[in-house]
This record gives C-alpha cells, structure tokens and sequence, in this order.
C-alpha cells in the first residue's frame, strides 16, 4: 500500500506574503521590500522541495517582488530623483489591501457565525450523518506558515552538515506518522525541531515534515508557539479521531 499525501491545504501567495507582513508587524503602505522578498523565496522553496505543482501560482508574485526589490535597490540620477516616480510596490500594496479586505469579510461572517450558533439552539435531526472526513479539514493558515517557516530554518541550519553525494529516503510515510505518535505516548509534548537530526537527507526531512502535516490534519496532533519565531511544540490532541489512510487508485489490494 502506497500513502498519498493531499497538499491542497496551501493558501494562495497573497495568504503567504499577509502572514510576513503580520509576522513581522510591518507597515502595509511601506513594506521593506527586500526582508520580505528574501523570506517569501525561502518559504516557497520549502514548498517547491514538497511538490513542485504547488508553487506555480507562487511563481508569478516572486517575480513581482524580485522586481520591486531591484528596482528600489538600482541607484537613482537627480534628474528622477526630482520627478515624482511611481512606487514599484504600488501593484504588491494594492493587491494585498484587496486580500486583506476580504479576509477580514471572511472573518467577520465567521465570527457572526460563532455567534449564530450560540444564540440559536441546533435542532435535533440537524446533526451530520457521518463523521467529518478530517482529510477535508485544512490546517489553519498561522499555523501552517508557521511550520514551513521552521522547516525552513531546520533546513537552512542542516545544510552544511549534508555530504555532496546524493541519498533518498523512500521511507513511507505512515511510519514517521508512527514514530511522532509512539514519541508523544511517553512525551507530553515534542520539539519539532527535535524530529530532525544532523545526518539526515532531504528527502527524509521532507517526509518527517509532511508527516505532521498529515497528524495536524487529521486531528492527532496539535501545534503551539509561544514566542514570535520560537519553537513549535507538538503535542497529542485531546481526542483524536480514527485515522484513515488515502490509498492511490494503483495501490495494490492486500490479499486476504
């Protein structure tokens, strides 16, 4: 049996580059385009590292960025100093105060949701037939970038130690899914960089990664930080509902 792992769970680049300029408690109308296009390419090579489809509609904001960021750092003659130049991150602004707008539309509703279903009591024959499939939940967006960012860094800080031959790890999945849980039975909580070690492969790493994605996603596992850009702790959820596997329609049948 082969383990596919769904990676829909990404929001759009604009949901990216939002979380760094709330990360970073940045001025929205001036953004200092060169932190954030040097953030914004690492975190999208973690995800192209994962799967390189995932990244497309990534590409197209990266190049708006990158070319930002050169044109704010190419030197300026006096002569258009003294004309009043357009600002290269007036399209990047615009478009992200329009995201904004509407994720703060979508928030609201939400809330007024929450408040709806405290107000008015659920009718018995309301409630769903069958369980939420939890592979149709998505990981909440803060805590998602917050995982790529910190694999970034897990990333960045073993790459010295890697040697320059070529290795792969084609351990399934579903065992580092066993490894975190079996860990979490005798831990009350885990580091998430305590999952990776020096002398592991990238491939390796990115199988660990992917792993706690899949438990977060599945209710097994949750992930907390207390401290702006500190560690991320996993712990086991409360209650965590019975995991089912995604076979690929060529996974082969077990025989009875």
């Amino acid at each position: 049996m082969r383990f596919r792992v769904q990676l829909d769970m990404f929001s759009g680049p604009l949901d990216l580059l939002w979380y760094l300029v709330r990360k970073h408690e940045l001025d929205i109308l001036d953004i200092p385009i060169a932190l954030v296009t040097d953030q914004y390419l690492e975190l999208i090579s973690v995800l192209e590292q994962i799967d390189v489809n995932a990244v497309g509609d990534f590409l197209e904001l990266a190049t708006r960025l990158m070319e930002a960021k050169s044109r704010l750092m190419l030197p300026r003659h006096e002569e258009e100093e003294e004309e009043q130049v357009e600002d290269p991150r007036h399209d990047i602004v615009q478009r992200l105060l329009e995201y904004k707008k509407y994720k703060d539309a979508a928030s609201m509703l939400e809330e007024r949701g929450r408040q709806w279903q405290q107000r008015f009591a659920r009718r018995v024959n309301d409630l769903p037939k069958n369980h939420i499939d939890p592979t149709e939940q998505p990981i909440q967006e803060v805590e998602l970038w917050d995982l790529v960012s910190a694999f970034a860094r897990v990333i960045r800080d073993n790459a010295a130690a890697h040697p320059s031959a070529i290795r792969y790890d084609d351990t399934p999945i579903e065992v580092y899914m066993d490894q975190i849980r079996e860990r979490l039975a005798s831990e009350p909580r885990l580091a998430f960089t305590s999952l990776f070690e020096p002398d592991m492969v990238r491939s390796q790493m990115v199988s660990i990664f992917l792993a706690v994605l899949e438990l977060i996603r599945h209710q097994h596992v949750q992930v907390d930080q207390e401290d702006l850009f500190g560690e991320i702790w996993i712990v086991a959820h409360p209650t965590p509902p019975t995991l089912h596997l995604i076979n690929t329609p060529n996974a082969e049948t077990p025989k009875k």
